[in-house]
């Protein structure tokens, strides 16, 4: 006949009540024996019958998963780290993208609602325009907002602490000698943005360029500082996409660095790396950040919670 939950109850030590709750990821379960449980369909290879368990429950054990832009190296690999997530406690992920329009958000909103996926983890692309689409969701299901926020929208959020992060890169490049520095970052229509300009701000002046989170606004960014006449010792970016365009500039241009100017960006995306020269930066830690994320979707009556998680300085030779 199979493994049955009832035989996964028993390897757990739980009730066949709270076995069932847990793998379908519904609220009210210790997190001890949530962690039992799952360990113990892992060990059994337990496979559910997730059409009958859906009929009985009215639940789709289904996350719904919304980003800016699926194309962005750094929402790529957080997706994967919320789907890893999601996968060890039996619930699949529905994942759809905004193109950072708060138009085709609200479109694809109302598709993952339509859809009846049991919560929505969220990453709004404007940080005021977005709040409507918010408020709409967060009626219907939980909602965590993951990386990026809404101003004014009273709902749980994890994320980075973008302000420490460039302290910690403004401490580094003062460190290593570059006085005069440049901010090279996007224009602050999504919380990120706006944290890190403001916090460079703060730590550091107005030597500000604002663009896109994009390569070639990094390789036009870098024209531009070239024209000037004099490069700053050290460039903050506001992410490493941008960073990775202004290397690539710099290079084609015979610019050394870190000799002539020091680079550093922001996310450790994967390509970080393999830049040339391999690319200082500020990780965010994307497992801890889905891990937060999916937890706080089962947290039963859990307040609304504000959560940044500190970054890392990773520090490699482009500064």
């Amino acid at each position: 006949m199979g493994i049955r939950i009832h035989d996964v109850a028993a390897r757990a030590g739980v009730s066949v009540a709270t076995a069932s709750r847990a793998l379908s990821g519904q609220r009210g379960v210790r997190a001890e024996n949530r962690e039992k449980v799952l360990a113990a369909a892992r060990d059994l290879d337990y496979e559910p019958n997730s059409v009958a368990a859906a009929l009985r429950s009215r639940t789709t054990h289904t996350v719904g998963m919304l980003v800016p832009r699926i194309s962005n190296p750094f929402f790529a690999t957080l997706v994967e780290a919320v789907e890893r997530r999601l996968q060890l406690g039996q619930r699949s992920l529905l994942l759809t993208s905004s193109h950072y329009d708060p138009q085709a958000e609200q479109v694809q909103v109302r598709s993952l609602l339509d859809r009846r996926v049991d919560a929505l983890v969220m990453i709004p692309c404007h940080r005021e325009r977005s709040i409507g689409v918010m408020e709409t969701a967060a009626a219907r299901v939980p909602v965590v907002q993951l990386d990026l926020r809404v101003n004014g929208f009273a709902g749980t959020w994890v994320g980075v602490d973008s302000e420490a992060g460039i302290a910690e890169v403004v401490r580094h490049l003062g460190a290593r000698g570059a006085g005069r520095l440049a901010f090279v970052g996007a224009e602050p229509t999504d919380s990120s943005s706006q944290e890190r300009l403001d916090a460079y701000r703060r730590l550091a002046g107005d030597a500000v360029l604002l663009g896109d989170f994009s390569r070639d606004w990094g390789k036009e960014a870098a024209g531009r500082l070239l024209a000037a006449g004099t490069l700053p010792e050290g460039i903050v970016c506001g992410n490493d996409t941008i960073a990775l365009g202004m290397l690539a500039e710099f290079a084609r241009r015979g610019v050394r660095v870190p000799d002539d100017v020091r680079v550093t960006g922001f996310d450790d995306i994967p390509y970080a790396e393999l830049g040339q020269p391999p690319l200082t930066t500020v990780r965010q830690p994307q497992e801890q950040m889905a891990a937060e994320a999916v937890r706080l979707l089962a947290a039963e009556d859990a307040p609304v919670q504000r959560i940044a998680i500190a970054p890392e300085l990773v520090v490699r030779a482009s500064g």
